[in-house]
């Protein structure tokens, strides 16, 4: 049956695939609605058709199938949808203004004659033309997005597909689905085929071909952080997703390929007598990284130093003394135009960067301090007392979608004399070029990492090849100085890193570890000492405590163990609203992460009572959902650092609850206490460099909580994945290049 009526109130809505529960006044009366709409906004007219249901929870409801937005007719009605929200610029003064002198005709004049809104008071003819444009605007939007959700496609997917393509979306999609594979980040190829499949497409057309080798190797950049791929490699990953079993698929792939080269989308090189296939921007990436560091690290004129007085004066500042491989790591640092320096936990790093900024300082050099993430920036900031920034921010970010919109670049390089850099481990090929290009040709660049820690979430091995060219001086720090009596963490870390098992000593102040057999013991475990008995033991809020765990899924992975944690630290209230975004609900109170890099999103901070405005969410940065707006479809978060994010409707699902967080995600971070649970899994993904760098997370206190047997598999397991990266041949090249310029 079909029922109309206007939205009323809105109960719940899952912005990932429209799912909405809400009221609409059918006949006088208010009538519970459960289905998927594009938008949903109260005041809007919709003819709903479904039929009535008896919930056993919720009692009678009327579940509809297929709806359309229906344009209310009664003057009560159309001045309540104009004055809802929908149309930018009218509000309820303005949109009661408008009925009362166009009466029934009000939206044939918006649609057809907008000039004729400028009679009314306090309407300009701009203002008029834009209310008519936004109103044609909506209509091709809902229609574009019902279009997109008849393939599954969720609502906030759809917007960001209709925001990219307005208007011609349809026709756009119609003519080549898989073109979304290219476009629309997010879009993977199954999406497309899906549409196409339904479209009549052909298996062997070259556009899906195409969208075949992009979809490969995109996937293998951003699952495994590879630059490129050996052809034969990346052909047999084709042939299996496009299940093409014909003898001549090495032809359709070859041609596609072609055209992936022509187009400059993709490049072909020789490598060690392999055929290998390279996204272009991957080959520019790591190209002006190695040509970069080439540069500062061979044509720099600086005149070499005797540092030692220089250094004993602060050894007596600072009533220290240092060893002989710290000393080292400064001087080379300050006599090189490139330097590396790395080491574990406690080997003095902090305290190399604090004497290096003095002896900058003393040279009247300028100098910034830069860190991947907002928390690694922090501590930098924390343990130097100087201003740190995160890499994106020492940048400037600038309004844009691509990840090298940057106001600092190559024609408007960075005021400064030298540039350091910690958690260099985690610092992707993308980033480093981004930042390369920043550098005034006469600037000291200083590397400081954790050579052992897992490699960057994103694409290349930047630390790891830039060590291993051996073109860039590399001081390595084994002796450990940082250590606290009693304490056991330190220690730890270095006896994991060397492949051995940690002291287990549970009458320790900071190193733990409790048996548990089976995953819901373990999970139980995590639980109650996130909930419970660690708050009460350390004194501390359940937001110091982090659970880093080595999988996303299971009874131990991160999207369990957030669910429950969720339940107990932020439980269902009547005073806290809430919304579900694909399987996962995010309620007001929530811990939340930042999964990508979102260079659009604006935020606002207090600093000193000024309010600070920028651009730019990044990868890691955790904060907390202050407010959801149902109306406007908003979600606001503030960050740790202060900073408040409104998020669109269209950007939420790039956050993650951080209950629980994931080991990779952690890198950068420091937390005061962690919990880990240990559980059996693959051996390529439980390894020795996963559980360091899960321990060096904790600043005060690690809990263990699994089988000793399981710890021992993973230290023992010096399993490390083998990334395909150009880098450190590039800077192989690129240095005998300008050595033979320069001879």
């Amino acid at each position: 049956m079909l029922i109309e009526g206007p939205i009323e109130e809105i109960i719940f809505r899952n912005d990932e695939n429209g799912y909405t529960v809400f009221l609409i006044d059918f006949k006088g009366a208010l009538t519970t609605c459960v289905g998927k709409l594009v938008n949903a906004n109260i005041g809007e007219n919709l003819s709903l058709d479904g039929e009535f249901v008896n919930n056993n929870k919720y009692g009678l409801q009327f579940a509809f199938t297929n709806y359309e937005v229906v344009l209310p007719t009664s003057l009560s009605g159309i001045e309540k949808y104009l004055s809802s929200g929908l149309i930018k610029g009218v509000g309820p003064v303005t949109a009661k203004n408008i009925v009362q002198n166009f009466k029934e005709q009000t939206f044939d004049i918006i649609e057809m004659s907008p000039s004729s809104l400028a009679e009314i008071k306090n309407i300009s003819m701009k203002k008029a033309l834009e209310i008519g444009e936004k109103f044609k605007e909506l209509k091709k939007m809902q229609n574009s997005i019902m279009f997109l959700q008849k393939y599954n496609i969720s609502t906030n997917m759809a917007m960001k597909i209709y925001e990219y393509y307005g208007e011609n979306t349809i026709n756009l999609v119609q003519s080549n689905p898989y073109r979304l594979v290219e476009d629309i980040d997010g879009i993977g190829f199954l999406s497309a085929d899906k549409i196409a499949k339904s479209l009549g497409i052909p298996s062997e057309s070259e556009f899906r071909i195409r969208a075949g080798i992009l979809y490969s190797i995109l996937n293998s950049t951003e699952k495994t952080g590879n630059t490129y791929l050996p052809k034969k490699n990346l052909l047999s990953i084709c042939q299996e997703l496009l299940e093409i079993k014909k003898e001549n698929f090495e032809n359709l792939f070859d041609n596609a390929l072609d055209g992936l080269v022509l187009d400059k989308t993709m490049m072909k090189f020789w490598k060690d007598n392999v055929e290998v296939i390279m996204l272009t921007k991957y080959y520019f990436y790591e190209n002006s990284v190695a040509q970069k560091l080439s540069i500062l690290a061979l044509t720099q004129n600086i005149e070499k130093q005797d540092l030692n007085d220089l250094i004993t004066h602060f050894e007596e500042k600072n009533k220290i003394s240092f060893h002989d491989e710290q000393k080292n790591a400064i001087i080379t640092a300050l006599n090189n135009g490139v330097t590396v320096i790395t080491g574990g936990p406690g080997t003095g790093k902090t305290t190399i960067v604090k004497c290096i900024i003095e002896l900058l300082k003393q040279q009247k050099q300028r100098y910034i301090l830069m860190a991947p993430t907002g928390r690694a920036s922090k501590r930098l900031s924390d343990s130097t007392q100087e201003d740190a920034k995160t890499i994106h921010r020492a940048l400037e970010v600038t309004q844009g979608q691509s990840a090298n919109k940057f106001f600092y670049n190559e024609n408007n390089p960075l005021k400064t004399d030298a540039v350091i850099i910690d958690e260099m481990s985690m610092v992707d090929v993308a980033l480093m070029s981004s930042l390369c290009k920043a550098l005034p040709r006469q600037c000291r660049l200083i590397l400081v990492g954790d050579k052992d820690q897992l490699p960057s979430v994103g694409a290349g091995n930047v630390l790891d090849d830039i060590i291993k060219s051996q073109i860039i001086p590399v001081c390595v720090l084994s002796k450990i100085f940082r250590q606290s009596d009693n304490s056991l963490i330190i220690t730890n870390a270095h006896l994991i890193n060397n492949g051995k098992m940690p002291i287990i000593d549970n009458h320790s102040l900071d190193f733990f570890f409790e048996e548990k057999e089976s995953l819901d013991d373990i999970k139980k475990s995590v639980v109650d000492l996130v909930t419970t008995r660690l708050p009460n033991f350390t004194k501390e809020h359940p937001s110091q405590i982090q659970v880093l765990a080595p999988l996303k899924a299971g009874v131990c992975g991160i999207t369990n163990l957030n669910k429950v944690l969720q339940s107990y630290l932020n439980p269902p209230s009547v005073k806290k609203l809430e919304h579900m975004v694909g399987n996962t609900i995010f309620r007001e109170g929530d811990k939340v992460m930042q999964t990508a890099n979102n260079y659009n999103l604006v935020w606002t901070k207090m600093n000193n009572f000024i309010e600070e405005q920028g651009e730019g969410i990044f990868n890691g940065d955790i904060g907390y959902i202050i407010k959801i707006d149902y109306q406007n479809g908003e979600t606001i978060v503030e960050f740790e650092d202060g900073r408040i994010c409104t998020y669109p409707r269209t950007e939420i699902s790039q956050l993650s609850l951080a209950y629980a967080i994931t080991i990779h995600k952690s890198q950068g971070s420091e937390f005061n206490t962690v919990v880990i649970p240990i559980i059996a899994g693959a051996p390529m993904i439980l390894t020795r460099n996963l559980i360091y760098t899960a321990v060096t997370r904790a600043k005060k206190m690690v809990v263990l909580v699994g089988e000793k047997k399981n710890l021992r598999k993973m230290i023992s397991n010096n399993y490390t994945v083998q990334r395909f990266t150009m880098l450190k041949k590039l800077l192989i090249d690129a240095q005998t290049k300008i050595k033979e310029l320069y001879e």
